[in-house]
């Protein structure tokens, strides 16, 4: 499904820096699996570049047959927008739309009708627990709320391949276990893939592999 050869990025900012180098990595139909890594090694820079949302500077990244790298920016946006699904730790939701509203949001944009998109969002929001919040708005919600919420919205058209970057980070433990239990259900039962990064051990116990990501490179744990 997924297929990275040889990326490499650097950062760009003040103090320009080789940020990885040399990462492959293969992904098929089925499989979860968490990255793990110290702080600013380039977790979430990776994330973006299977997702589109940034390139690097050499190597390849094929998903499902398509070179990402040679898409311009439009097509990359409606390959993301059809096929995949992103949890973000922010959760970026919008406080002026429902629960209802942010979740059928994707299925809106993808060109649904409403209320096909209603439908589908109100029974994601039955599959994540939530259905009973569905005309309440982000604020009235906790995070752990919130971020079901995202995980629905991530989730309702159905993408082939998941990405969540720290869906836990900004949750307490008891939501935290909630949510990787609903995430790890949904990318398994309802999805062609996931990669979640974490800095927990405990979230990347809940996928079937875990790799560490450092300068020298991304290496699978042997031990999970």
């Amino acid at each position: 499904m997924l297929s990275i050869r040889n990326l490499d990025k650097s950062y760009r900012g003040p103090g320009s820096r080789l940020m990885m180098r040399g990462i492959s990595f293969e992904l098929a139909a089925g499989e979860y699996v968490a990255i793990m890594g110290e702080s600013g090694v380039g977790k979430s820079t990776l994330l973006n570049m299977i997702a589109g949302l940034d390139l690097p500077d050499q190597g390849s990244i094929t998903f499902e047959g398509t070179e990402l790298t040679t898409l311009d920016d439009n097509a990359r946006t409606v390959l993301r927008r059809d096929r995949m699904g992103f949890v973000f730790q922010a959760f970026h939701l919008l406080p002026h739309l429902t629960v209802a509203q942010n979740v059928m949001l994707p299925l809106r944009l993808g060109g649904a009708a409403a209320d096909k998109s209603a439908r589908m969002a109100l029974a994601m929001l039955e599959a994540v627990g939530i259905a009973a919040l569905a005309s309440t708005y982000p604020r009235e919600l906790s995070g752990g709320e919130m971020q079901r919420v995202a995980i629905a919205r991530a989730l309702v058209h159905r993408p082939r391949l998941v990405l969540a970057d720290e869906p836990t980070g900004n949750l307490d433990a008891d939501s935290a276990r909630q949510v990787l239990t609903v995430l790890r259900e949904q990318i398994v039962h309802g999805t062609g893939a996931g990669i979640l990064v974490t800095h927990s051990v405990a979230a990347a116990r809940t996928t079937d592999r875990t790799y560490r990501l450092t300068a020298e490179g991304l290496q699978r744990c042997e031990e999970h």
